[in-house]
């Protein structure tokens, strides 16, 4: 008998299960050139599956040349189809069974970040992509512009220069897939091996590793309650650029105050660098309106990044970077030898979505939400830790900081808070210089409902205990 073994608890389709057995057996040597098969009907009756499925595993084998058809004769394993040394995939059952075998049921995560996805505007968002895919041109279909659509390029400048104060014009942004690409792009246009940044410490690790990754050196400036520490930029340096999220620094949460805004300008002329400005998370500010960008301050300097994943979904992966004139040519050139364009038809609904006023009706909405989010996990964090905790980064954002008086946590520590249904986020993780933040942690509370987070600041607190 020829056996296949059959598995009918993974997501992988039967079809595909007999013709990747055949395939390894064939390419291994297992089964030899001019080797008979046995016939579909034989084959599905010992495998108790429907002929179908051995017809179409066959037809596949078939038309990849791994055997061949005699008439009268059978089907037989096609000379040639040895590969030697070939070596087996071997994909864990579990991967199948269970895409989300890695996660824990049941915890409270309090990662930063993230929007109330259940208020994503969908009738709106329905609405508007529908009227783009009915009444929109079919040209719009086609190969784009890498820099994006007219379209929405026009009224995002207008857009950002009334909640943001940021001066551009339409030809110097570049739509992007999301922020990250927004980087990526900045690291390629400005890096080579050897180069030196300078960066906030603590920032976002993943930014990080962008930079680092073109064989930057990374020089970190500490921030404290004001942001960067801008009296501590070093003159004896000549970085490319310095990366600052003035408006709302991540993690610390910091807002850069006028003072320090002039003096990072100043440093960047005299240097000749440009400043990166991540307009971090800042559309959602508790105390007071919006601050106004670095940008509308120093546009020959400032390259500005921005993106909706905060405001809307990070699942519409889309983004911006506004850039001095020098700079247009050879990014828009960068994006086009990166993915062409980012996808037309999202472009289009975002730019009808921000031009009819839906964008900032909504972010007035979340504020209030969020606002609210914040007040409740400051009153469970001061009710649960009294006198233990201080509170920082809290007037803007999806996140707040943490810090404990006398405690450390360990990576193992922090991990073992998951058998308390509890996940926290260590500031020390975003740290280029170690040592210093690991009394501190990330709370993000954007997604999570009331209920939610004053049972996980009670789920923290024993976990907490119990480690003492």
């Amino acid at each position: 008998m020829f056996w296949i073994p059959i598995d009918r608890s993974i997501d992988v389709p039967l079809i595909r299960q007999v013709y990747q057995h055949i395939r390894e057996q064939i390419l291994d040597g297992e089964l030899r050139a001019g080797d008979k098969l046995p016939s579909t009907r034989e084959l599905a009756s010992d495998l108790d599956v429907s002929r179908n499925v051995i017809l179409e595993a066959y037809d596949q084998l078939l038309a990849e040349g791994f055997i061949e058809t005699r008439k009268g004769s059978g089907t037989f394993i096609a000379s040639g189809t040895y590969l030697a040394g070939h070596k087996k995939v071997h994909v864990p059952l579990s991967v199948y069974r269970c895409q989300d075998g890695n996660k824990h049921n049941d915890v409270i995560n309090f990662r930063s970040g993230i929007p109330e996805l259940d208020l994503f505007p969908r009738r709106t968002w329905t609405k508007l992509s529908h009227s783009i895919w009915t009444e929109t041109s079919s040209s719009a279909f086609g190969y784009d512009l890498p820099e994006g659509r007219q379209e929405l390029r026009d009224v995002l400048s207008r857009y950002l220069l009334k909640t943001r104060g940021v001066y551009c014009h339409p030809e110097q942004l570049v739509i992007t897939s999301g922020a990250t690409q927004a980087l990526t792009l900045v690291a390629r246009l400005l890096l080579s091996t050897g180069d030196e940044v300078i960066m906030e410490d603590p920032i976002t690790n993943d930014i990080q590793t962008i930079f680092a990754s073109q064989g930057a050196s990374l020089y970190p400036i500490p921030v404290d309650g004001d942001g960067m520490k801008t009296s501590l930029l070093p003159e004896n340096k000549k970085p490319k650029f310095v990366f600052a999220t003035p408006s709302h620094q991540f993690p610390l949460g910091g807002t850069l105050p006028i003072q320090r805004r002039i003096e990072l300008i100043n440093y960047a002329r005299e240097t000749g660098c440009y400043i990166i400005e991540d307009d971090y998370d800042s559309e959602f500010r508790y105390e007071g309106p919006p601050v106004s960008s670095l940008q509308g301050l120093e546009s020959e300097h400032v390259i500005y990044i921005g993106s909706f994943s905060k405001i809307l979904s990070p699942a519409l992966r889309m983004g911006y970077v506004i850039l001095p004139p020098q700079l247009i040519e050879s990014c828009r050139r960068l994006k086009w030898f990166t993915d062409l364009h980012t996808p037309s038809p999202n472009q289009l609904i975002l730019a009808r979505f921000i031009g009819e006023g839906y964008l900032e009706r909504h972010t007035s909405r979340m504020k209030k939400l969020y606002r609210n989010r914040r007040d409740v996990l400051i009153r469970c964090l001061k009710a649960v830790f009294p006198e233990q905790v201080k509170i920082l980064g809290e007037s803007t954002g999806l996140h707040l900081v943490v810090e404990f008086h006398e405690r450390s946590f360990s990576k193992e520590e922090l991990e073992r808070m998951l058998h308390f249904g509890v996940r926290v986020y260590p500031v020390e993780d975003h740290a280029i210089e170690k040592g210093k933040h690991r009394n501190r942690l990330i709370l993000g509370y954007g997604h999570l409902k009331p209920e939610e987070i004053e049972e996980g600041i009670a789920r923290l607190h024993r976990a907490v205990a119990g480690r003492l």
